[in-house]
């Protein structure tokens, strides 16, 4: 049978897909047993369901009198554990998402080493899994994606950037289609690394101009093996040709114009660096989330800096000292996360409709509408913080808004 749904929670079934062709009585007996309500088949892709026997209703059993049944929530057996939470088991189900998904991807990058053609039906699979966790809960996935080793970068990477890309898509409200070519794409991305001996991929030291010659050479031999596959993703081959170009017009194989390297290679080039600084490899520690965005943010001429910030709110993470306009109608400045892995944090300073300092105020962002949201980052001089350095220092430091007012007042007068 082709399952098109499962009935009732999406955790309660055995599998990551939601619809896929029944082929073995493995899957059967693991669908038989997994406790769903009842599935859907679609009976033009695959075998139809047999007509039910209706059965004899049971009698029910006398009720004894004065018999207080308890409820069913307060019955548990001795040594039964207690559930976990919610957030607990989305995050071991995404992790074993990730597992299945790097060794499926090891099998891919191996094969293709060996000079074989990718199968798409070998990695759409991947894409499906992800695109469904993620629209059920992103935010355990891309926390899982941060907890890779060193021995397993490159199979990991490749679900990585798919995990990101997909997310980036969504936050972008490109349509399904669109977004799952973002994730295929995102897996595929860096196959032309398996053209590089593991040598200088693996090489602690600096790469000599030999070696990074054979490096930048990866994007045209991973587009080479795409193209031996008939029905490949246009989109696929083109983040795979052009993720590490730039918008200035500095990066390689072609040094292309900022306007013609399109949205997907854009977004590519951003998930490809972001999870590779985030990264623990043999020649790099790995940096936090916040440095790492911090980074990309100041490097001039690299990215497209609109997409860059859209990825920021697709993953939560906001360099420190960015103006930002809130949600609720206020400038904010962004602030230092107090952990590695914490919520961002804003300093609320400025009424955008009443055009007026407010007495600071420290939120916290949400990932949902139940709190103040980032919309977009702000060009201080546009707002006449000429000397932004200074007033985002004075909030940092604690300061009242008549202080804040006052330095701002005061480098306004000094630049006339």
């Amino acid at each position: 049978m082709y399952v098109l749904k499962f009935g009732g929670s999406w955790f309660r079934h055995p599998f990551w897909r939601a619809h896929f062709l029944l082929t073995s009585e493995e899957d059967v007996q693991r669908v038989r047993t997994s406790g769903v309500p009842f599935i859907v088949i679609d009976d033009q892709r695959g075998v139809a369901a047999e007509p039910a026997i209706p059965a004899a209703a049971p009698q029910a059993a006398p009720r004894p009198a004065n018999v207080r049944r308890p409820a069913l929530s307060s019955v548990r057996a001795a040594n039964e554990p207690a559930e976990r939470p919610q957030s607990q088991r989305d995050r071991d189900r995404a992790a074993r998402l990730v597992q299945q998904a790097k060794n499926r991807m090891k099998g891919v990058f191996e094969a293709a080493r060996l000079g074989k053609a990718v199968r798409r039906a070998d990695v759409e699979p991947v894409v499906d899994d992800i695109v469904a966790s993620i629209e059920h809960n992103a935010q355990a996935l891309i926390g899982v994606i941060r907890l890779k080793s060193k021995d397993e970068y490159t199979y990991f990477h490749s679900v990585a950037v798919c995990t990101l890309m997909v997310n980036l898509a969504r936050h972008h409200s490109l349509d399904e289609a669109t977004t799952r070519d973002f994730g295929l794409a995102g897996l595929l991305h860096d196959i032309g690394k398996m053209g590089i001996p593991d040598d200088i991929l693996n090489k602690p030291g600096k790469l000599t101009e030999g070696e990074f010659a054979i490096v930048r050479d990866h994007p045209n031999f991973g587009h080479s093996l795409l193209s031996a596959t008939p029905d490949m993703s246009p989109t696929a081959l083109d983040v795979c040709l052009h993720h590490h170009e730039k918008m200035d017009g500095t990066g390689y194989p072609f040094a292309m114009p900022g306007e013609a390297i399109s949205l997907a290679a854009r977004a590519g080039a951003i998930c490809d660096v972001y999870d590779a600084l985030t990264s623990d490899r043999s020649y790099k520690e790995d940096w936090a989330p916040a440095e790492a965005i911090s980074a990309m943010w100041n490097w001039e001429g690299h990215f497209d800096q609109a997409l860059l910030f859209e990825f920021m709110q697709s993953i939560s993470v906001f360099p420190k000292g960015l103006l930002v306009r809130l949600r609720s109608n206020r400038l904010a400045l962004t602030l230092e996360n107090r952990r590695r892995a914490s919520r961002p944090r804003v300093c609320a300073f400025y009424s955008t409709r009443d055009r007026e300092f407010l007495d600071p105020e420290i939120v916290v962002i949400r990932d949902d509408l139940s709190g103040d949201q980032i919309l977009s980052a702000e060009e201080p001089a546009l707002w006449g913080f000429t000397e932004w350095d200074a007033v985002a220092l004075a909030l940092e430091s604690g300061q009242d808004s008549r202080f804040v007012r006052q330095r701002t007042m005061t480098a306004r007068a000094a630049n006339g």
